[in-house]
């Protein structure tokens, strides 16, 4: 039995040792890593909250859980205590979803509410494993032409989310677990930084 559970400690810890490696890694050839991008995203996000903005965000499936986990975060508290801000996650109301893909089809459920909630200077988050969402493309192509930013939560290659958008932060890797699961790390690492902001926060 000890042989078996230190089996899967070792597997446990190699990848979360891979987990941390990839963290660093570079993704484009300037030299850009995910770390890099997501620091500038939490930039965005404490100027837009500071000047008045909003945050909004939005995914399916696990990545709509995700962004889910952002907007509460920012609600609410992450570690420490800071001012209530404003952030909607655009699937969490279940009437307006369903009406809008019942009226315009499920490609616009989100672009709808960004054409209806997005001021200029918002931020809008926008988590994808593959880049590819028909709903957050064209969520991102609403945020456009309503003066919101944009940033992508993605994998390594983006696809067209990433082009789409005015930031873009990739995990370096192709297997959407390990995409989901640093986009996890990169949640919790937005609500720290806009906590830090803030308030103050609790070690």
């Amino acid at each position: 039995m000890a042989g078996i559970v230190s089996k899967k400690a070792e597997l446990l810890g190699g990848a979360v040792a891979h987990i941390l490696t990839l963290a660093q890694k570079p993704v484009d050839p300037e030299g850009a890593s995910f770390v890099h991008d997501l620091a500038r995203a939490a930039d965005l996000a404490v100027s837009c909250l500071r000047e008045g903005g909003k945050v909004l965000a939005a995914g399916n499936g696990g990545s709509a859980a995700e962004a889910q986990h952002l907007t509460g975060e920012i609600v609410g508290r992450f570690r420490g205590e800071k001012p209530a801000l404003p952030a909607v996650c655009l699937h969490g109301d279940s009437s307006t979803l369903t009406a809008v893909g019942n009226d315009y089809g499920y490609q616009q459920v989100f672009a709808r509410q960004v054409e209806a909630l997005g001021k200029e200077g918002d931020v809008l988050f926008l988590l994808s494993t593959s880049g590819k969402s028909a709903n957050l493309l064209e969520a991102a192509k609403a945020a456009r032409s309503k003066g919101v930013v944009s940033v992508a939560l993605v994998g390594v290659e983006g696809g067209e989310l990433a082009s789409l958008c005015d930031v873009a932060v990739r995990v370096p890797s192709h297997d959407p677990q390990t995409v989901q699961e640093l986009h996890l790390f990169a949640v919790h690492c937005l609500a720290w930084a806009i906590e830090e902001a803030f308030g103050s926060s609790e070690s």
